[in-house]
């Protein structure tokens, strides 16, 4: 068996047409959830069975109440952590669709 000696031999490549989009999902007590995934439909199935992120292990009533298409991985992830970053109100206002996310984010 070959042993793979470079990270690039380990990492599977992604299509460059898969599209990954930003969501987020508000828990029961009221908090905010963010993620990135190319099938929301599947990764927020995930988090309601307990097979996603530690952090909604556990929880119920979860609600899927924003998404959006991002473009490649790279960018959606940025994105992410600036969303992360925002404090609830801001976050409120962008599902609300007050504010669009290109003006939260100045892109």
């Amino acid at each position: 068996m070959k042993q793979a000696n470079r990270v690039s031999d380990v990492i599977k490549k992604e299509p460059d047409n898969v599209l990954w989009s930003l969501y987020l999902i508000r828990l029961e007590n009221g908090h905010l959830y963010t993620g990135i995934s190319t099938d929301i439909k599947r990764r927020f199935s995930e988090h309601q069975t307990s097979k996603g992120a530690k952090y909604l292990r556990g929880k119920k009533n979860l609600k899927l109440i924003f998404n959006q298409t991002i473009g490649d991985r790279s960018t959606a992830l940025k994105i992410e952590a600036k969303i992360k970053k925002l404090s609830k109100p801001d976050k409120e206002k962008l599902i609300s669709g007050t504010i669009k996310l290109q003006k939260l984010l100045d892109l």
